[in-house]
């Protein structure tokens, strides 16, 4: 365990009848970037909040930073930085009286909390912004904001809840900039995402899909060693019939339309099938190949229950 900062075994949380999250199963190693990796109501956010002391689950054990979520929450949330997916900062304040503000909440010592604050204020690059009130920041610089005030006590966890949400691409590059920093130095990162480009940033990644953990595993992993569905491309012109077409097709689980192709998700079929079907229908003169799977695919995969 001495290498564990986040261990899970069977946590579950049901709300009445409604089980939200079944039966999950996980660790995480201290240093790693996890993603945890859904669609919106997948379970992600409600795994987090248990992990943060938040909500207590059901059943089922959450042991984060050496203590029991259940039977010590507090000290699980003195021990982490937690930065939800909704702003939550005070528009009136200050970045520098924000900052302040939760730097007291952490019981950071009075004699430090101005270090503390200037410290993070350097790593997240805030330099500038110090005495601008929090309803006029960006929504980029918002979100450096909340990041600084989920480390301002340096906990050696930090829990992500899709730190990106609406944010521009250039934002969410710099802030996944600002997560390897943290990384590098030793830190463990736990992070709920929907963006697939963003889970490939991860270490490792843990696919949930209604309220069930279905895989873990390296991005790498995960799209060549877990994928067990054919990916197939379609090359030609027309392409929107073509999909409507192949969406018939027996054993076609999801048709993607892109720009100059079709991404295909299937069992038990190969291009000759495809190509066959095409011609029979009246789609004469399309290419069809395998194609390497993405994260997206492998997402999508386990959502429509190829396990």
């Amino acid at each position: 365990m001495d290498n564990i900062a986040v261990s899970v075994k069977n946590l579950t949380k049901k709300f009445g009848d409604f089980t939200a999250v079944s039966d999950v199963t996980f660790d995480v190693n201290k240093g790693e970037i996890f993603g945890f990796l859904g669609a919106n109501g997948a379970g992600k956010s409600t795994t987090i909040r248990m992990l943060c002391g938040i909500l207590p689950p059901t059943s089922g054990t959450g042991i984060i930073a050496g203590y029991d979520v259940l039977k010590n929450p507090g000290m699980v949330r003195q021990n982490i930085g937690y930065m939800s997916q909704k702003f939550s900062l005070y528009g009136e304040l200050t970045v520098y009286e924000n900052m302040k503000f939760f730097a007291k909440l952490y019981s950071v010592a009075g004699k430090n909390i101005n270090d503390a604050v200037n410290e993070a204020v350097e790593q997240v690059k805030l330099n500038g912004y110090e005495h601008v009130k929090t309803k006029s920041l960006s929504s980029g610089i918002k979100q450096r904001l909340s990041l600084a005030c989920a480390i301002i006590h340096k906990p050696q966890i930090i829990f992500l809840d899709e730190p990106t949400s609406g944010v521009d691409p250039v934002s969410r590059r710099n802030f996944w900039d600002l997560i390897y920093n943290f990384a590098s130095i030793g830190v463990t990162i736990f992070v709920t995402t929907h963006y697939m480009d963003e889970a490939e940033y991860c270490d490792r990644i843990a696919m949930i899909s209604s309220g069930t953990l279905k895989e873990i595993g390296t991005p790498e992993e995960l799209k060549t060693t877990k994928m067990i569905w054919n990916v197939y491309k379609i090359k030609g012109f027309g392409l929107y019939d073509v999909a409507q077409a192949i969406l018939r097709m027996e054993n076609v689980f999801d048709v993607g339309l892109l720009s100059d192709s079709i991404r295909i998700l299937s069992s038990n079929l190969t291009p000759d099938d495809i190509m066959k079907y095409l011609d029979k229908n009246g789609y004469k003169g399309y290419i069809v190949e395998q194609a390497e799977a993405v994260l997206e695919d492998v997402f999508v995969s386990f959502a429509r229950g190829q396990n």
